[in-house]
């Protein structure tokens, strides 16, 4: 992710292990558990953490909100960092950026958990938190516009999210994503986010090749693709649809 090259992720919204392991399975650079909207507690998270990591994958965790405590537990948890919802200035994005780190660079609590090797790794990961930990800003509402560029200089923040139905609804234009202001709208942030040299991020909601294609043309370089429950719905509505043809 930090070395800006295309990057590859997908979303977790169901907390079941073989959902997680299966994802992983598929070769992924990246899995966000998401804890913004869907039910996954936090130790159900620390689960699906567990299980990305183990396969070798980044595993990195959607937030419900700006939350220095919740930071802090996922990223003991094994985190390799934070997707933070609803950026729209800098003071977020350096308050999220000094919660996944210790003093003095940032504010977070030391503790001994997975993320440390219940205390037999600390100083491994007391050396990777300093620069390790990946902070990803989403940005979905039409008001972070005019402080892009405050929000896209701020060190440690590795890249941003382009939220799409969030975005059009704060336009008053919700899901119109062929509307020439939401176009135009979403070229201005890409525009600023390669200037500032950030993972360039989207999310493909439904799992179609032809987007991926399109997004990686654009100049996205951090992707993610699809949802657990889209990919499962999408596969067996496509079965559904091919039976009633040849009935």
């Amino acid at each position: 992710i930090q070395s800006r090259s295309l990057s590859l992720g997908s979303w977790i919204t169901i907390g079941d292990n073989k959902v997680a392991e299966i994802l992983c399975i598929s070769g992924f650079d990246w899995l966000a558990v998401d804890l913004e909207h869907s039910i996954i507690n936090i130790e159900k998270a620390g689960d699906l953490i567990r299980i990305i990591s183990m396969n070798q994958i980044t595993p990195l965790v959607r937030l419900t909100n700006l939350d220095e405590n919740l930071i802090k537990r996922v990223m003991d948890a094994g985190a390799g960092g934070i997707i933070v919802p609803n950026i729209t200035a800098r003071e977020q994005v350096e308050k999220a950026v000094s919660a996944t780190r210790y003093p003095p660079i940032g504010n977070r609590g030391v503790g001994l958990d997975r993320a440390q090797g219940y205390g037999t790794k600390f100083n491994e990961y007391l050396d990777w938190q300093k620069e390790g930990p990946v902070v990803i800003a989403q940005i979905e509402n039409i008001s972070a516009i005019k402080n892009l560029k405050d929000i896209f200089s701020v060190k440690g923040l590795d890249g941003f999210l382009i939220g799409p139905y969030d975005l059009s609804c704060s336009m008053g234009i919700p899901g119109d994503f062929n509307n020439p202001k939401f176009i135009d709208t979403v070229n201005l942030i890409l525009d600023i986010g390669k200037k500032a040299g950030l993972a360039i991020g989207t999310h493909i909601v439904e799992p179609d090749l032809n987007l991926l294609k399109e997004s990686i043309d654009k100049g996205y370089n951090f992707i993610a693709y699809s949802v657990d429950i889209r990919m499962l719905s999408n596969e067996a509505i496509q079965a559904r649809r091919f039976i009633n043809n040849k009935l």
